[in-house]
């Protein structure tokens, strides 16, 4: 149960962690505005929660020396993937920050940078969130508030990080992965080859069709007619 706890924490923690990631990619250009600093707000603070309730099970799972060698591994593969974003995360809340306090909403104004990204960011972050709405409070110090919060929240992150280090050691590249990388892409790929290479092969193997044949014929009848023909007036001349 533990282990299935874990794996579908840490799905939605991964489509919330690619929401906020999207979402930070639209701050400072056409499609900025108090609104979007809401969602990235409450988008990265459900990160966080979901990222403190996967390290408890996670963390005492993989202390625990009784652990069957196949169960390990597993939660060893979890592990990595929860470290793996918890590193976006915080990479994302860093590039939030210098953002954010190069593009501030109000007071002083700068022009916003023409990204050519503009909408669809409300839709994203309300079906992560799973709200029905997101209200918009027009308050001219949310920016400067909110960045504050996010350099603390920043530094909670971080020591989040090296305290699951500290107490578990699981090196990324000691974990193996049950399929090497791009397996489906490959196996997707060899299937239609097959099927397209089973179909060349069918058509290949038909019978021939006699337009083709004909058109074929009377083409190197034409080709022979002019080469002798070249051939005549190279001695005529």
């Amino acid at each position: 149960m533990a282990r299935e706890e874990c794996k579908a924490l840490l799905d939605a923690l991964n489509k919330t962690t690619a929401c906020y990631h999207h979402l930070v990619l639209t701050v400072g250009g056409s499609a900025d505005s108090q609104n979007l600093r809401e969602e990235l707000q409450k988008t990265r603070h459900k990160a966080q929660k979901l990222a403190v309730a996967i390290r408890a099970p996670l963390t005492a799972a993989l202390r625990d020396r009784g652990l069957a060698a196949e169960e390990r591994a597993e939660f060893e593969r979890l592990w990595v993937s929860f470290s793996g974003c918890l590193d976006l995360l915080e990479a994302d809340m860093r590039r939030a920050l210098a953002l954010g306090t190069a593009f501030p909403l109000h007071t002083p104004r700068r022009p916003l940078v023409r990204t050519g990204v503009a909408g669809g960011s409300a839709g994203v972050a309300a079906r992560a969130l799973s709200a029905r709405s997101l209200r918009h409070e027009a308050e001219r110090d949310f920016d400067v508030d909110d960045l504050r919060e996010l350099e603390q929240e920043i530094l909670q992150v971080s020591e989040m990080i090296h305290d699951m280090e500290m107490k578990v050691n699981v090196p990324r590249w000691t974990v193996q992965a049950r399929q090497t990388a791009g397996a489906e892409l490959l196996s997707s790929a060899s299937a239609g080859a097959s099927s397209v290479g089973g179909v060349s092969v069918q058509e290949r193997s038909g019978p021939c069709d006699v337009s083709k044949a004909l058109a074929a014929t009377v083409f190197s009848a034409v080709l022979l007619a002019a080469v002798a023909l070249a051939v005549c007036v190279a001695k005529l001349s």
